[in-house]
């Protein structure tokens, strides 16, 4: 395990330590047709170093990438980290004015994408002023590529440069390393700035919960635009000297013969992915495989029958989010169902009540949270000076979770006390959805609310009050949504009512709404069996 003094923690220098030490060792084993060694993964992201300085992208600048799990996302994301200039990952179903807001939000000025999204920022560029140039991973076709504006298609192997040694730029443990957007819940998604070292401590504390070793391979098919891929993942596998195994995506059919063929001892699962495996038909080889650790979080229902089932053991005892970690995963002897864990001793984490004055065991309240060692959780929401001193009111960091403490210090997690709704391990946010769904021309107003899903977590529904005189079928509600939003922020649940329930100053009481559950007439797209496309 690699262990750097503070000064030296920051991502390209931890890569760099760990190609001096493990050479043509294997670091990346992609789908199981490529395989990346420690060396080789150093050298292209000197390459692409030394390319995006020649290119103008210097310290400090934004980098948008677009890209799914693929060796050039490592190659571009720490080339980026070489120089000191900020990745900006964005979620590659994203489309319209919310993949506006993001690029020009987070004053990006490059975007590395793929050609199937080109066209998605296209429809898009007369709303982006700062964006420059969109580097396009191969297949290029020089012949198709529009210079319009000031924006300049190149291919991506513009940014491989001849030069394998690391570049001369001075990079601190505490430089902003990401913009990761988050999803908003009473207003636009915010860009939450993890530096450096959030990245290092992040991945060596939750490496060292998972008590990952040098002969581990951590499989993962979850995006590398989310946190956790990133950090309990690539960067832990890094620091801890593994082995990563990297899929594009979940596929229920296919997982147990990646983890198979991989040799997968270690994995994550998040949202319904767990009881979508339990759910599965039993097949002979479920219990023939090499894991020795599942992080799935939420756990199956089935906790016991899932360890079971596959031969491995479950850990679900974690809580934390983009922001920062709250309590790392432990494995937890005896069990305490429901427990999160305890926090871990960089966090200080305390349950509130409205007037922040701390509760004592077992009083429901908001879990609010310090760090003792600096940049060691987010750095602040990006140009939102505001939201940032608003999370930090009274100086502890307010995750908008409820929860409690036991007598022993172990966290329970009770409810969400922001509007945010969690399906299929995505956050959505519920006002991005209401914007989209507003617009709609015979639209009053609307509201999206979570529901119970069969499958854990949330489903989203959309109620919505129609202009007087409209008729609107939900066929064609949800058409217009899918050609502006990410396909799982499209809801499932559509109600049409005359009007919404709301407070003296007009707010809408969301609450009743759930509690009303599915009233008679609440239309259901998989049971109409209407399609997404994708």
């Amino acid at each position: 395990m690699l262990d750097l003094q503070v000064k030296d923690r920051t991502l390209g220098h931890v890569l760099e330590r760990q190609a001096a030490a493990h050479g043509d060792r294997v670091f990346l084993d992609f789908k199981g047709q490529q395989s990346i060694s420690y060396k080789q993964i150093n050298e292209y992201a000197n390459r692409v170093a030394h390319g995006l300085l020649k290119s103008g992208i210097a310290h400090g600048t934004k980098v948008a990438v677009m890209l799914p799990n693929c060796p050039e996302y490592l190659y571009c994301w720490f080339g980026l980290a070489k120089i000191g200039a900020v990745m900006v990952p964005i979620n590659t179903a994203q489309k319209g004015d919310l993949l506006k807001y993001l690029l020009d939000k987070s004053d990006a000025q490059a975007v590395i994408t793929d050609a199937v999204f080109v066209d998605r920022i296209r429809e898009i560029e007369s709303g982006l002023e700062k964006l420059k140039t969109i580097y396009i991973k191969e297949p290029f076709d020089s012949d198709a590529s529009i210079n319009t504006r000031n924006i300049e298609e190149l291919p991506l192997s513009a940014l491989m440069s001849e030069i394998v040694e690391p570049p001369a730029v001075e990079v601190k443990h505490s430089d902003p390393m990401t913009i990761l957007f988050t999803s908003g819940t009473t207003g636009p998604s915010k860009g939450v700035v993890m530096s450096h070292h959030y990245y290092y401590h992040a991945a060596k504390t939750i490496g060292g919960g998972m008590k990952n070793v040098p002969e581990d391979t951590l499989y993962t098919c979850l995006p590398l635009f989310h946190v956790n891929a990133q950090v309990c993942t690539v960067v832990s596998a890094l620091v801890f000297d593994c082995r990563v195994s990297m899929y594009e995506h979940f596929s229920a059919s296919t997982f147990w013969s990646e983890i198979r063929n991989s040799g997968a001892t270690v994995f994550l699962a998040l949202g319904a992915m767990g009881n979508i495996l339990y759910k599965a038909a039993p097949h002979p080889d479920d219990n023939r495989n090499n894991v020795r650790l599942a992080m799935v979080v939420p756990p199956p229902e089935d906790l016991e029958g899932f360890e079971k089932r596959y031969g491995l053991r479950v850990i679900y005892e974690s809580f934390g989010m983009t922001e920062g970690i709250v309590a790392p995963p432990a494995l937890v002897e005896p069990r305490r169902p429901g427990c999160c864990g305890k926090p871990a001793d960089n966090s200080v984490v305390r349950i509130v009540d409205e007037y922040d004055l701390p509760l004592g065991p077992r009083q429901t309240g908001e879990i609010v949270l310090r760090t003792r060692e600096p940049y060691t959780m987010m750095s602040g929401y990006y140009n939102m000076p505001e939201e940032t001193l608003n999370s930090f009111s009274n100086l502890w960091f307010h995750t908008g979770d409820l929860g409690y403490l036991d007598e022993d210090g172990f966290l329970y997690f009770v409810g969400r006390k922001k509007e945010s709704i969690r399906r299929r391990g995505e956050n959505i946010s519920a006002f991005e959805v209401e914007c989209v769904v507003n617009q709609h021309q015979s639209v009053l107003e609307s509201a999206a609310i979570p529901v119970p899903s069969e499958l854990g977590e949330d489903d989203l529904k959309i109620v919505v009050v129609l202009k007087q005189g409209e008729i609107v079928a939900p066929e064609e509600l949800l058409a217009f949504c899918e050609k502006r939003m990410a396909y799982y922020m499209v809801p499932r649940f559509v109600e049409f009512r005359d009007d919404l329930p709301k407070t003296p100053t007009q707010r809408v009481e969301k609450y009743k709404l759930q509690a009303e559950g599915h009233r008679p007439g609440t239309w259901d797209r998989e049971a109409a069996g209407y399609r997404l496309s994708r």
